[in-house]
């Protein structure tokens, strides 16, 4: 499984309807498990985002769909970065000579 950071607003739409976000998350939850994924971490967030979430997924396509579904709902905007856990980036590191 490949780690993923998504760093996550909410658009207008979002927002106005924040109090349903919870139902939202949970939503998104059972979603990306039926894709194969599963959420590691979510955390609400003070300063330039207002979510974080650590999320696992097979590969690329399917966080990428995962992504895209959020976004097509209006709820949020995210920025996804792919993680490397530390024994990967001590491989990286190390293969550099």
């Amino acid at each position: 499984m490949t780690t993923y950071i998504m760093l996550m607003n909410w658009t207008e739409q979002g927002a106005k309807n924040v109090r349903d976000s919870p139902k939202r998350l949970d939503a998104a939850r059972k979603q990306l498990g039926d894709m194969g994924g599963s959420f590691k971490a979510f955390y609400l967030t003070m300063g330039e985002y207002d979510m974080v979430a650590v999320v696992e997924a097979p590969d690329d396509a399917v966080l990428a769909r995962f992504a895209l579904m959020l976004a097509a709902n209006g709820n949020l905007k995210s920025r996804t970065l792919k993680a490397f856990p530390e024994f990967a980036y001590r491989e990286i590191i190390s293969s550099l000579g």
